[in-house]
């Protein structure tokens, strides 16, 4: 490829760290896609004949059928997926493959083989998560009203729906979708035409190859085009923030999974034993979600300290750009599928979620917000008297509403015994009826608006 410029061959280190055919050959669909489109666009512009046009695409079909069949070979003279298929192509066609070449170079080819590919993965992943927020609706409907403790720091707080704690993870997932949409639409230009950094002077037509290759416009500028990897940072951006809330998500299930908690069983197909102690069943898959979100976010990191100072236009550290985002959507895909079957199939203790309810005071906040509705007390005030009852109750090893009235209005006598129709876990949870809140009415409307807009219904 060098001929006519260099004296000597590289050497064999510069030929294995100059080679990317091990990892970029993944693109190999959308490389032959993006050459098919270049071939009809420079046929249509009288660039090529029509002819030779026809015997580049018919050749590139029978790359395509290998590659399919055979996988794509590594030859590292060849360096990289488009002289792989450029010199396969030679070997079918002969020499008019060489005009394939015509109007572009491998900075604007492999900019958009490698939008193609994440177009694809954004896509993958935006289905992957559509059938997780369909897991997560479902039982969510499922358990409208069943009652669990809600935490903060880890200390119960008061008391939820599991519905509404499922609903939680909807609405993360939902914002996560959005960035895929967001960046997806940001990706969605063709750099095909720009050339190695400055455009071409031949008369090409890349509005033709961008709606050819379902893009929405040519990129606007070359230099631009040939440089750029925001589409990749935002696909790992994206893709590293859902990994976050899969990852709290999957934290969760092991806690609840956990003997002290015993909140949920999980699948036997997404867990695993232990080599030594019979009894043993560990929830591993959630494990390892929990620690590809650390791997995801280190392939963004990765990508953003390859791309931090780079002057345009391309600079060969930008090869190493796709083995990150590589490695990101597999790890996203298992992790978003892993997670899916365990929403699915996930048998939840309901009594025990009830009976951990019903522990360490979670109805306080009712009491107190009973004394500033019925007593019409400044609930600053309130707070301190519920304080009172709880140091009280502690001391006795019973519950809020075990106490004796007597005992509730020794501490103050504008308590009266309106207030045990507070304190149930039943009637606190119906209580938080707001917008948004964990009342199993306002569980059911936010299931049925999450429905409708997963077009479940």
């Amino acid at each position: 490829m060098w001929g006519g410029r260099f004296a000597e061959g590289p050497s064999a280190i510069m030929r294995e760290i100059n080679a990317s055919i091990p990892f970029d050959k993944a693109l190999w669909r959308q490389d032959i896609a993006g050459s098919l489109a270049h071939a009809a666009m420079l046929a249509k512009q009288g660039i090529v004949s029509d002819a030779d046009a026809k015997t580049i695409q018919d050749g590139l079909a029978q790359v395509a059928a290998e590659y399919e069949k055979d996988g794509v070979p590594e030859d590292w003279d060849l360096e990289d997926i488009h002289m792989t298929t450029e010199a396969r192509l030679a070997e079918i066609v002969g020499p008019v493959a060489g005009r394939l070449h015509t109007a572009r170079s491998r900075n604007d080819q492999v900019a958009t083989d490698f939008r193609l590919w994440v177009r694809e993965a954004l896509d993958d992943m935006d289905a992957g998560l559509a059938a997780l927020q369909r897991a997560l609706v479902t039982r969510a409907q499922e358990h409208a009203e069943t009652i669990m403790p809600g935490f903060t720091h880890l200390q119960t707080a008061q008391p939820v729906t599991l519905g509404h704690h499922l609903l939680a993870y909807y609405e993360m997932i939902r914002r996560d979708r959005s960035r895929i949409a967001d960046a997806r639409i940001r990706l969605n230009e063709s750099p095909l035409g720009s050339a190695a950094l400055a455009g071409t002077g031949f008369p090409i037509d890349r509005d033709m190859t961008a709606e050819a290759l379902g893009f929405d416009r040519p990129t606007a500028n070359s230099l631009d085009a040939v440089s750029d990897r925001d589409f990749a940072l935002d696909y790992l951006y994206a893709a590293s923030t859902c990994a976050l809330h899969l990852s709290r998500l999957a934290e969760e299930m092991i806690i609840w999974a956990s003997q002290p908690y015993g909140f949920v069983r999980m699948p036997d197909t997404l867990s695993t034993g232990s080599s030594i102690m019979p009894q043993k069943k560990n929830p591993d898959a959630a494990e390892l979600v929990r620690g590809h979100a650390g791997r995801v976010i280190g392939c963004q990191t990765a990508l953003m300290i390859t791309m931090k100072g780079l002057p345009l236009a391309y600079s060969k550290d930008m090869q190493d750009d796709k083995p990150p985002v590589f490695e990101a959507a597999g790890l996203m895909a298992l992790s978003i599928a892993a997670m899916t079957g365990m929403v699915a199939d996930s048998t939840f203790k309901t009594d025990r979620m009830r009976e951990a309810a019903e522990l360490g005071y979670a109805t306080a906040t009712d009491l107190a917000d009973w004394l500033v509705t019925a007593a019409d007390i400044p609930f600053r005030e309130a707070h301190h008297i519920t304080g009172a009852a709880v140091k009280l109750a502690e001391s006795r090893g019973v519950a809020l509403d075990e106490l004796p009235l007597r005992d509730l209005t020794a501490i103050d006598a504008r308590i009266d015994a309106r207030v045990f129709d507070a304190l149930s876990v039943d009637a606190s949870v119906a209580a938080r009826s707001s917008y948004g809140g964990t009342a199993p009415a306002q569980v059911r409307n936010q299931v049925k608006r999450a429905r409708e807009q997963l077009g479940m219904d």
